[in-house]
């Protein structure tokens, strides 16, 4: 994925405070939406969500980057 569709997948995650609500959106697979956060991340050197097994929420720099 590019840049900007990193960017739209993070927001939408953000938004939804789901991945799978998030994929469902963007008419993507789970996997997909996870896998772009996660370069997400890696690109920009910081965590920006986080996860446990009932919700996502920003972290810090993840609202900030948001």
């Amino acid at each position: 994925m590019d840049r900007i569709d990193l960017f739209r997948v993070f927001a939408r995650v953000v938004e939804c405070a789901s991945f799978t609500r998030a994929a469902d959106m963007l008419s993507l697979p789970r996997s997909s939406v996870s896998a772009a956060v996660q370069e997400l991340e890696a690109r920009v050197g910081a965590r920006l969500l986080h996860r446990t097994t009932r919700k996502v929420a920003p972290t810090q720099d993840g609202a900030t980057f948001y």
